[in-house]
């Protein structure tokens, strides 16, 4: 749940008082923002389109249909893509979104030109896009860390000129907030410009910059400076949860009608509404003791939004417990993104094999390849109990290798259209957090019957290759088999065999391993693995596969209390490629498989190219910095970015922030039904530079994996076709799609609450930081040891003040420095991409928040 977004916009307050203040008009309407409508309560929110003349405007391309996205940092700024992949469709204000949430995908009727956004060329502002908040496929990376929303401070003339203010004052001093908003907003920033006068230094000053046109009515603009605006018509499908964690407060005007009914729900994400709530629902004591509950989180769900009314009408769900501590924050999460972390009920428990300890029959065996005395092991995270891939390596006398990538069966035990099959196609994925994983599928099958646990007999859905020494793929076979794992290696086990080739193990620094095979044999088989997967990942890049890896930060828990001790960025290294390598291939095969077989049904996914917009910006901002990089295609991308860095300390951080922004314009990649998608030229793979790709090899924890074993199967003619139409399975896999995008956001939302427990801890921590956004009045940090990132705000460093300027087209800020003692001079310091900083995070006393502040430069 993201915390370090709480400032209310008063544009968006109305006060509980009989709703004398509507919430903010849309831009063409700016002049009479402050006018608050006396007497009666009229329609703030227009009504939605009928069903019958959406379809019509939507045919007739008078409407735009998209996801909605939120600006985390600004929510009063929403957008949808623009379908033919320019800049994004602005939506202004809490009025032109009409009660969507973010996520849902709604249909925006386009406003008159006179009304579109004036963009400033040089970009010194305010950002035109919403930032995504995590677009990059995982096929693409080892994990997204996810960037940071911005943290305001009231003393910050951009966040005093949007308007954004605490919350507290919103609840407690609405009068004093309406008076606020009666001045004139030019005044605020009037009085920071007074303030920087005041503190008396001559020619340091705030620039705002004046080469961007000086027409203020878009119509005589041409459209390059211009940004088109909408408002929203309907909501196709509310996408989002309608469930927010957040806090209750009772009314501000105790004389009212409504104080006796109702309390006032304040959401911690400030994209969804305040929503009025029954007392009825409020603990018994609320109302006599409101103070006792101000830190305690509560679920609501938004049942009602009137076009009428500034705030919702929620209905509380239950208490989580206090804000700030593990458990409740993480059930909150969880609620919001609609993760079902229910028990599984007695039906779909009732579809697992019943008497235990469970056997392989032998008419099962029968039809099965038997592989139990090959060599076969797994290579996971040491964590892990899901084990859903193990791998085989096997010299040939020719000299060649066969090579097994042997998947859990899972589909022997989920059987299609069953209880359980149901709960697992709504699930649709297991969601990693820190501490825990909500799984897919019920215990006995994630960690026992499924799961390939060393010496223990395992149904598995296997591909193996006859492979060159050098990578060569001769011959593929696909089929059911029976195994039986001789050891779990983790990474680390496998990572010390590739290391150190010629030592010799003993049994006490690996895990229990089967009597059948020795250890000698194991390594073996991990260095041929190793050696035929450094050729296949070699050729991968040069036939212009792509790869961005985002740091990924991991955590050390505290066994008894759960407690984050210690944090540190996971480590990608040749282990985890060897498993990755075998997997594409895999995946890569079965995808050719099942298209060959069932070229309407095939369930396979796609990664389509970076959106164009957001590519040509990044274009241009590299010629601004002076970067050569090569945009033309993924090969290209990936080329440039690991050769453009030099070799000194800090190249591996310049890497990491080009690769951060390099995420910036990539999609998503999407599961899809072939059947559905026409032109086959769609079905590439963007970041892999394949034309077919699916997942195979998670079936444990991915319902999708779960579909395509079924494919795999009826196409080798062991089971029959699946029972889904095209339709159907392209249904399945936009729900795939809208799960995976939550899961992801949620792991990192999880690593977020966890790091600001961290710093909460055992803070003050100290990091070199990378510059990676400069803007007028603050600037962007990737903090190295630890991967966060945070904005810097100059007005909360004592400087005596700060100047942005364009170098080129490059932006610098040149922050001046109090002297420490007076009879110094100020230190300047100038801040512009890949500066290297010194910074500190330091917990900000809310639960959940932490700021970065940048250290003094050493007057040296």
């Amino acid at each position: 749940m993201n915390n370090s977004d709480s400032r209310i916009n008063p544009r968006q307050l109305g006060t509980p008082r009989g709703g004398s203040y509507t919430a903010v008009p849309t831009s063409g309407d700016r002049k009479n923002r402050n006018k608050p409508t006396r007497g009666r309560k009229k329609s703030i929110f227009e009504a939605y389109m009928s069903k019958e003349d959406v379809s019509a405007g939507l045919k007739r391309g008078e409407l735009i249909q998209g996801p909605l996205r939120i600006n985390p940092k600004k929510y009063h700024e929403a957008f949808i893509p623009s379908p033919d992949g320019t800049r994004d469709i602005f939506i202004d204000g809490v009025v032109a979104r009409n009660r969507a949430l973010n996520g849902d995908i709604v249909v925006v009727k386009l406003l008159p030109k006179e009304q579109w956004k004036v963009i400033k060329p040089d970009g010194s502002d305010k950002e035109t896009e919403a930032t995504h908040e995590s677009d990059i496929p995982e096929d693409m990376l080892g994990t997204c860390v996810p960037r940071e929303t911005v943290k305001g401070d009231a003393k910050s003339p951009d966040v005093i000129i949007e308007a954004q203010f605490d919350d507290n004052d919103a609840e407690h001093g609405q009068d004093h907030l309406q008076d606020m908003l009666a001045d004139d907003i030019k005044k605020l920033s009037l009085d920071t410009g007074e303030k920087a006068k005041a503190v008396g230094i001559a020619g340091v000053h705030r620039t705002k910059q004046d080469d961007g046109p000086k027409v203020n009515d878009p119509r005589l603009l041409p459209d390059k400076f211009l940004q088109r605006t909408a408002k929203v018509v309907y909501i196709l499908e509310k996408k989002h949860s309608r469930a927010a964690t957040g806090f209750i407060k009772l009314l501000a005007d105790k004389n009212s009608e409504l104080f006796r009914k109702c309390a006032m729900f304040s959401p911690v994400d400030h994209r969804v509404p305040r929503a009025y709530v029954s007392l009825a629902d409020c603990p018994p004591d609320f109302v006599t003791r409101p103070e006792d509950y101000s830190n305690m989180l509560f679920i609501c769900r938004i049942v009602d939004w009137k076009e009428d009314s500034n705030f919702a009408t929620g209905q509380l769900a239950k208490s989580l417990g206090q804000a700030g501590e593990i458990e409740p924050e993480t059930e909150g999460i969880l609620m919001e993104y609609g993760v079902d972390f229910s028990d599984f009920s007695p039906e779909a428990l009732e579809c697992l094999p019943q008497t235990l300890p469970w056997v392989i029959s032998p008419g099962e065996l029968a039809k099965r390849r038997d592989l139990r005395k090959e060599c076969i092991f797994t290579i996971d995270p040491s964590t892990a109990k899901d084990l859903d891939d193990a791998l085989s390596c096997k010299q040939l006398p020719d000299g060649n290798f066969e090579v097994g990538v042997h998947i859990a069966d899972v589909s022997y035990f989920v059987l299609e259209e069953t209880a359980l099959d149901k709960v697992a196609s709504e699930r649709a994925t297991s969601v990693y957090l820190v501490q825990k994983v909500i799984p897919m599928l019920p215990k006995l099958l994630c960690e026992e019957l499924c799961s390939l646990n060393p010496m223990r007999d395992r149904l598995t859905f296997s591909v193996m290759w006859k492979v060159t020494p050098e990578g060569k793929i001769l011959d593929e076979w696909f089929g059911r088999t029976v195994i039986c794992s001789c050891v779990k290696l983790s990474y680390d086990h496998a990572q010390s065999m590739i290391e150190s080739p010629g030592k010799v193990f003993s049994p006490e620094e690996l895990p229990p391993v089967s009597p059948q095979h020795s250890i000698a044999e194991i390594q073996q088989a991990v260095l041929n693995l190793h050696q035929i997967a450094q050729h296949l990942r070699k050729q991968r890049f040069i036939d212009g596969a792509l790869r961005l890896d985002q740091l990924k930060l991991s955590f050390t828990l505290d066994q008894e209390s759960g407690m984050p001790q210690g944090c540190y960025i996971y480590q990608y290294r040749d282990s985890n490629k060897l498993v990755e390598e075998f997997m594409l291939l895999a995946n890569m095969a079965v995808a050719h498989q099942i298209y060959r077989s069932f070229p309407e049904q095939a369930l396979l996914r796609r990664h389509p190219p970076p959106q164009t917009k957001l590519l040509k910006d990044l274009m241009e901002f590299c010629n601004q910095v002076g970067l050569d990089i090569d945009f033309s295609s993924a090969g290209t991308l990936h080329k440039s970015l690991n050769e453009t860095f030099g070799a000194d300390k800090y190249s591996e951080a310049r890497k990491e922030v080009l690769t951060n922004m390099f995420s910036r314009p990539m999609q998503m990649a999407l599961y899809f039904c072939t059947g559905v998608l026409e032109d086959e030229t769609l079905f590439r793979h963007y970041a892999l530079n394949v034309p077919f790709y699916t997942h195979f090899t998670s079936p444990i924890r991915r319902y999708a994996d779960v579909i395509v074993h079924r494919l795999l199967s009826a196409s080798l003619g062991a089971s029959s076709p699946i029972k889904m139409e095209k339709e159907a399975i392209q249904r399945q896999a936009d729900h795939c799609n809208d799960r995976k995008m939550a899961s992801k956001r949620v792991q990192e939302l999880s690593a977020d609450l966890f790091f600001a427990i961290f710093v909460r801890e055992c803070g003050p921590l100290e990091s070199e930081a990378m510059v990676m956004g400069v803007l007028n009045e603050a600037f962007d940090v990737l903090v190295l040891k630890f991967g966060v990132q945070k904005r810097i705000y100059c007005n909360a460093l004592p400087l005596l003040g700060f100047h942005f300027q364009k170098v080129g087209r490059k932006p610098e800020l040149t922050l001046m420095w109090e002297p420490e003692k007076l009879e110094q001079e100020s230190v300047p310091q100038v801040i512009t991409i890949f500066t290297l900083v010194e910074v500190v995070l330091t917990s900000d006393g809310v639960p959940l928040k932490y700021s970065a502040l940048l250290k003094r430069p050493s007057s040296e």
